[in-house]
């Protein structure tokens, strides 16, 4: 699988520890940034993975900002898009289970970097189970 990553300064050093963790899981990244702990607009950063999963480039895509939710609100601005902003295992697996949630947003100042790490884990693995959960994510999505 092929995973976008984008990060606001916040989220620099999160993002840089889970980008390796995707590689050494054997999968493909694509790193849009940042690339520092320089202060930036984590809108900009959104819109980077937003375009690479929304023209397939990328299969899903992770976002990473102090608190993930400025990165989740950014990103559903795009019907194609179904960002979840996780804390714990279960919305993890409920985020792929249920909404087949294509861009994974964390809180670097919210979860330490070991959660965010099962938390990946969990959400690269847990397919989405369809049925009646697909008809609900149609009505506010693009499939």
């Amino acid at each position: 699988m092929k995973i976008a990553f984008g990060a606001d300064h916040g989220g620099y050093h999160l993002k840089e520890k889970i980008v390796q963790l995707v590689r050494d899981l054997g999968h493909d990244v694509a790193d849009t940034g940042c690339f520092s702990c320089d202060s930036v607009d984590y809108p900009d950063y959104a819109e980077h993975v937003v375009a690479l999963v929304d023209d397939g480039s990328c299969e899903r895509g992770i976002l990473v900002c102090g608190t993930g939710i400025g990165m989740a609100i950014a990103a559903n601005r795009n019907r194609k898009i179904r960002a979840a902003n996780c804390h714990d295992d279960y919305t993890a697996r409920m985020s792929r289970e249920h909404n087949d949630a294509n861009v994974l947003c964390l809180g670097a100042r919210v979860i330490g970097e070991g959660v965010a790490v099962d938390l990946v884990k969990i959400w690269l693995v847990t397919p989405f189970s369809g049925g009646r959960h697909q008809s609900r994510i149609a009505r506010f999505s693009d499939f």
